[in-house]
């Protein structure tokens, strides 16, 4: 269809509509009621390999698989899992290599922190501060016409309205602000991806990206040979009249009310035309895993296989809901079947390396991309740590972290010193025998030596997190939260205190301007935001959102 037949049919529906509907309801559809249409389920033909394995020895396979805001008791060898439901396929990465009881996300919210990993460098040092605000915005959708991204921003702002703090919005930051799909990952950047492929390995993309859709930020152009995935930074898991689907609305959340309005289910083929999966969506992915392992049985590969879930729109297989009849809370059962999923994917992955022959040549590494949400309302998804996604409290950064590698890692190892989602591109590099970048500064290290005893001390004294004004550092055992609203330093020692319960700052003043240093020294070396933060929303540190808000409640200011 025509750009100017689009804008009429699109003037057409939004005056009719207009009649019998309001305007905020109007905004809130308009996104999904414009997008281009999905086409039909497709098959995917993967690049094959040889037919035969060469002969000698080869370098190891390598899996990355992330899952997107899984807190770290969300998981059965880290927690209780969700909802008391086991994750064996997850656990026995760990159980069968090592889990990092310190592992930290690059970052509190998606973006960003899968920008730290993909180029083993913080995100701050390119620009990639803040995590893009709209969820789907057509690259034909004239931004004069209607910023979603604002109104989107906007509506994340009001979602704490009822608290004594008030969010803060940018009206001018949102008028100057670019279309989400140019804020990226800048092409000048040397992803993991890059490094195997410069080493021979074929490299391939599944599931979530988020790192940008402008020229030269798209998988396929940043080291991938073959991408199958959404470049946004959600979609839905199923239609949500499937019958094979169940759902959970969380009425008090306006992010989740856009979700559910515009997100489409709908992948892309190496930047082809959008079309549906033939299955759930987590299952899908999973299957395209396997076929992909099969593809490339006889050559190194590096697989990033990037599941979506359990991040919202909450949507489960009704099977798996089904096999979890000891869950009555309604939400917090189609959350755990969620998990489910991604562990039975998991598990399935490990089973296809095993019968190809690869489980003993293959690096899993497993991790989630930040803690777990407060928007989903549930209270026991980051116990017993304080806070969620989108703060930089324990429960926002420290995520399930393992990896396996059979030969290298001894099973069960348990290895406490702090390490970072950065470390992986160090550690894949150094397993595929891919020199580390000289001409950038690279922030993550090979955390095998360490793990292993071969290098003595520890990979990192001092870990940084930066979102806007909010800044923390973690020195030893030493956390600093410098706020800015109120502007207030919180000390914690993690030895004594692992879940920040008591603010020690006060009697501790010098360690305070140390550790103030510290981030002042550390920001002097970051880039300024390639775009700006739209609002700083109050985040409620020890309450989901959906629950009511206490009187003298800790909050911290989230900018994005």
């Amino acid at each position: 269809m025509k750009t100017w037949a689009k804008l009429l049919l699109g003037t057409v529906v939004v005056a009719g509509v207009g009649i019998v509907a309001s305007r905020d309801y109007i905004k809130l559809h308009l996104a999904g009621w414009m997008a281009p249409p999905i086409a039909p389920p497709q098959a995917i033909n993967w690049a094959q390999g040889p037919t035969t394995a060469p002969a000698g020895t080869r370098p190891p396979n390598i899996i990355l698989i992330m899952a997107d805001d899984l807190g770290i008791n969300d998981i059965s060898l880290t927690g209780t899992g969700a909802g008391g439901v086991t994750t064996p396929n997850i656990d026995a990465i760990g159980n069968e290599g090592v889990t990092f009881t310190n592992g930290y996300a690059g970052n509190a919210t998606c973006a960003p922190s899968r920008a730290a990993l993909m180029t083993g460098r913080y995100a701050t040092r390119f620009g990639y501060e803040f995590t893009p605000t709209d969820p789907n915005l057509p690259k034909w959708f004239p931004i004069s016409m209607f910023r979603v991204d604002h109104m989107f921003a906007r509506n994340i702002a009001h979602q704490e309205s009822d608290s004594p703090n008030k969010p803060l919005f940018d009206e001018a930051a949102a008028e100057r602000s670019a279309l989400p799909g140019g804020k990226g990952m800048p092409a000048s950047e040397i992803t993991v991806a890059e490094q195997l492929k410069s080493r021979g390995y074929h490299t391939i993309h599944l599931g979530k990206w988020h790192l940008g859709e402008d020229k030269g930020m798209r998988p396929e152009e940043q080291g991938f040979d073959e991408s199958l995935g959404f470049m946004i930074g959600g979609m839905k898991f199923l239609p949500e009249n499937d019958p094979n689907v169940v759902n959970s609305k969380q009425d008090f959340d306006p992010i989740d009310k856009y979700l559910w309005a515009n997100l489409p289910f709908a992948v892309q083929f190496n930047g082809g035309e959008r079309f549906a999966p033939d299955r759930y969506m987590t299952d899908y992915m999973t299957e395209q895993a396997l076929a992909g392992i099969r593809a490339n049985r006889n050559r190194p590969f590096f697989m990033y296989l990037a599941y979506n879930a359990p991040h919202t729109p909450l949507q489960a297989l009704k099977s798996d809901y089904d096999a979890l009849p000891q869950i009555k809370d309604h939400r917090l059962r189609v959350y755990a079947a969620m998990i489910r999923a991604v562990d039975r994917g998991v598990g399935r992955v490990m089973a296809e390396l095993k019968a190809q022959g690869l489980d003993d040549n293959t690096v899993i590494m497993f991790s989630s991309d930040s803690g777990g949400a407060n928007y989903i309302g549930l209270p026991e998804i980051n116990r017993p740590y304080r806070g969620w996604k989108a703060t930089f409290f324990e429960g926002g950064t420290k995520v399930p972290f393992m990896m396996r590698w059979p030969g290298k890692i001894p099973a069960g190892t348990r290895y406490a010193p702090p390490i970072s989602h950065f470390d992986i591109y160090a550690t894949a590099s150094a397993a595929a025998g891919a020199p580390l970048p000289t001409d950038r500064k690279i922030d993550g290290v090979d955390v095998v030596p360490y793990v292993t005893g071969a290098t003595a001390g520890v990979p990192h004294q001092t870990l940084f997190w930066r979102s806007g004004a909010y800044r923390v550092v973690r020195d030893g055992d030493w956390k600093l939260q410098s706020l800015d609203l109120p502007r207030k330093d919180l000390l914690f020692d993690l030895k004594a205190d692992p879940t920040e319960q008591t603010d020690v700052a006060a009697s501790n003043p010098a360690i305070v301007t140390a550790l103030l240093a510290k981030l002042k020294a550390h920001d002097a070396e970051q880039m300024p935001p390639a775009w700006e933060s739209l609002l700083r929303a109050p985040i409620a540190i020890d309450r989901p959102l959906g629950a009511k808000a206490k009187p003298g409640e800790t909050y911290v200011y989230w900018s994005n």
